[in-house]
This record gives C-alpha cells, sequence and structure tokens, in this order.
C-alpha cells in the first residue's frame, strides 16, 4: 500500500486502534470518548473514513489497523526531515538536541543504528 500522509485527526484516530487492536467497535467508541472527547457519531464516521482510506477494518464490529503504526511513523518523520531540514539527517539531530546531552548508553544505539544504515 502507497502511503498518504494522514491529517492530525486521522493519526489520533489511528493511535487509538493501534493501541488497542483487535478492539470491538463499541469498546471502540468508550476509548475515544475517554482518550479524544469524540461523541459516537464522530467515531463512527472517522472509523469509516479510516476504512475507505484502506487505513483499517471493521469486520463484525472488530477493529483492526491494516497499516503498521512504524510504517506511517517513518513515513511522516521523513517528510518532516525532509521538508524541515531540506532532507538533511544531521540538521534535524543538531536543532533536535539543541545543546543537550545524551547517555553513553543512547549514543551506542545511535552508533549501531547509523552502523545498520550505512551505505556500502
Amino acid at each position: 500500500m502507497e502511503y498518504k500522509r494522514l491529517c492530525e485527526s486521522d493519526y489520533r484516530m489511528m493511535t487509538v486502534i493501534w493501541d488497542a487492536q483487535p478492539v470491538n467497535s463499541t469498546k471502540l467508541v468508550e476509548l475515544c470518548r475517554e482518550r479524544l472527547g469524540w461523541k459516537k457519531p464522530t467515531t463512527y464516521t472517522m472509523l469509516r473514513k479510516m476504512c475507505e482510506k484502506g487505513l483499517a477494518q471493521n469486520e463484525n464490529s472488530t477493529v483492526t489497523a491494516l497499516v503498521p503504526r512504524e510504517e506511517v511513523q517513518a513515513a511522516e518523520s521523513e517528510t518532516f526531515v525532509r521538508e524541515t531540514f531540506g532532507g538533511s539527517l544531521p540538521a534535524f539531530l543538531v536543532s533536535f538536541l539543541g545543546g543537550k546531552t545524551i547517555s553513553e548508553k543512547e549514543a551506542r544505539e545511535l552508533e549501531e543504528l547509523i552502523r545498520r544504515h550505512r551505505e556500502g
């Protein structure tokens, strides 16, 4: 499936689905009321839209995601870095860290990620 950017309300709805799946649609209404402040009609309208977009499915009142959270987060992150930092991951990291320090463990994890993703 080709990923299309999610608007904020789509992402918020998918977060509830990802966290609770598989979830009964009645329980999803309750969760969206608690977490998002949405009324029942809003939740069902959003669920229908998520299904139409191919992001979720509602079979026999059981709702599941059709796209993994990690796939959406990776695409959103890539778009953010491209649009905000001209695609420069180092520029993003400099801005993100903003003078903060990281632990030795975090530094090792980043070094390992770089090693695994290095070209060639």
